[in-house]
C-alpha cells in the first residue's frame, strides 16, 4: 500500500528485484548448461532443461525458506521478504517446467496416458527405497500450483488471512515431498551422491537457521520487565524511540509497538493484520504507521486503517513520566481510540540539543 493507502503494484524497488532475479536465472541457466557440456556432453537438450529447471526451483525453494528466519536475525534481509512472492512464483514456473518436460520424456511414448503412467508405471507403494518418487513430485507441483494462483492480495483478502496463511504454510509440506523426491530419485537411477550431500546440507542450513531465529525470539519474548502496581510496564528512555519509528516490547505473549510521532506517543498491536507482519519494524509515512513487509497503513492514534479500508490492530495506553516511557500490556478492542501522551517541547528542546552536542 502507498502513503495515501492505495495499491502498490510494480513499483521501482520491485522492478529493480525482478530485473536481477531475471539476471540470476539466466546466469543459472548459462553456467548449468556450460558444466554439462563439458561433464555430461551426452545429455539432449531435454534431459538438460528437466534438470537445470529441477535443480534451480530447489535452489529457490531453499532460499524462500531460508529468507524468514534470516529476517528475523538480520534486517538486511527484509528487502528478500518484501518480494518473497515473486520468488515463490519463479520457483513454481521452474517446478511446472521441470515437471512438464519429466513426463513427457519418460511417460509419452507408451499406450498409456502420461499423466495415468507417472502413478502406474511404478507400483512399488509399500517399498520406501523403491517408492515411485514422481508421484511426491506431482503432488508437490500441484500444491505449488495452489500457492502461486493464489499468490495475489485478492486471494488474501477473499479466503480470509487465516486460510491464506494456512495454504501457504503447505510450503513446508512440499519441502518435505520434495526432499524425499530428490532423494528417492538419486536412489534409484543416479550413482553420484553430490545431490544427497548438497541437499542434506541445504535441509541442514534450514534447520540451523530456524533453530537461531527461533531461540532470538523466545530470549526476547522471556525477557524481565520492571511492571508497576498500576499494570503499567518499564519500555525505554524517550531517546530511545527514532523520530516516526518505535520500540518494539513482548509481554506474556502480547507483541507491542511503541510510535514516536510529532511529539507524541501511541502504542498499538505489533502484528499486521494483513500478513502478520511486524509493525514495530516499520515508520509512520504521512501519518500512518506503514507495515514494513507489504506497506498496510494505521493510523496511530486507534489502530484503525484509513478509509476505506477496513483493518484494525488493538489499542494501548502509554505513559511518560520524565523521560521514562510505560506502557499498560492490557489491551483496548482493536480500532479503540485511545488520546496520544504529549511530548513536552521542553523536553523535545532538550532532546534536539543532546544529539547536535
Amino acid at each position: 500500500m502507498s502513503a495515501n493507502y492505495q495499491p502498490v503494484l510494480w513499483n521501482a524497488q520491485k522492478k529493480r528485484y525482478d530485473r536481477a532475479l531475471f539476471v540470476f536465472v539466466i546466469v543459472y541457466f548459462g553456467l548449468f548448461s556450460a558444466l554439462t557440456a563439458v561433464f555430461y556432453s551426452e545429455y539432449t537438450v531435454e534431459t538438460l532443461i528437466i534438470r537445470a529447471t529441477g535443480t534451480l526451483a530447489l535452489l529457490l525453494l531453499h532460499l524462500i525458506l531460508a529468507i524468514g528466519p534470516l529476517s528475523r536475525l538480520d534486517k538486511r534481509f527484509l528487502l528478500l521478504l518484501y518480494n518473497r512472492r515473486h520468488l515463490g512464483v519463479t520457483m513454481f514456473v521452474m517446478a511446472a517446467v521441470h515437471g512438464i518436460f519429466s513426463v513427457v520424456q519418460f511417460h509419452s511414448n507408451g499406450n498409456v496416458n502420461p499423466l495415468v503412467s507417472v502413478f502406474t508405471s511404478n507400483v512399488h507403494y509399500d517399498s520406501f527405497v523403491h517408492f515411485p518418487f514422481q508421484v511426491l513430485g506431482f503432488f508437490s507441483l500441484i500444491i505449488l500450483f495452489l500457492m502461486a494462483a493464489t499468490s495475489h492480495d485478492f486471494w488474501l483478502h477473499n479466503l480470509s488471512p487465516k486460510v491464506w496463511k494456512t495454504l501457504h504454510m503447505g510450503v513446508y509440506g512440499v519441502y518435505a515431498m520434495i526432499v524425499l523426491h530428490v532423494m528417492l530419485g538419486v536412489i534409484q537411477l543416479e550413482s553420484s551422491p553430490w545431490l544427497i550431500g548438497a541437499l542434506a546440507l541445504g535441509l541442514l542450513t534450514l534447520v540451523a537457521l530456524h533453530v537461531a531465529a527461533g531461540w532470538k525470539e523466545v530470549r526476547k519474548d522471556n525477557r524481565k520487565w520492571l511492571r508497576r502496581k498500576d499494570g503499567f510496564v518499564f519500555v525505554c528512555e524517550l531517546n530511545e524511540i527514532p523520530e516516526n519509528r518505535a520500540k518494539i516490547i513482548t509481554i506474556a505473549g502480547e507483541s507491542i509497538a511503541v510510535f514516536k510521532y510529532n511529539n507524541q506517543l501511541s502504542a498499538v498491536s505489533n502484528v499486521c493484520k494483513h500478513q502478520n507482519g511486524p509493525l514495530g519494524e516499520g515508520k509512520i509515512v504521512d501519518g500512518c504507521i506503514t507495515c514494513p513487509w507489504h506497506g498496510y497503513q494505521y493510523l496511530p492514534g486507534n489502530g484503525s486503517s484509513p478509509p476505506p479500508f477496513k483493518e484494525k490492530v488493538a489499542t494501548f495506553d502509554v505513559k511518560l513520566e520524565g523521560r521514562l516511557v510505560w506502557v499498560n500490556p492490557s489491551p483496548y478492542p482493536e480500532g479503540t481510540a485511545r488520546p496520544p501522551v504529549r511530548i513536552p517541547s521542553a523536553m523535545v528542546a532538550s532532546m534536539l540539543k543532546q544529539s547536535m552536542n
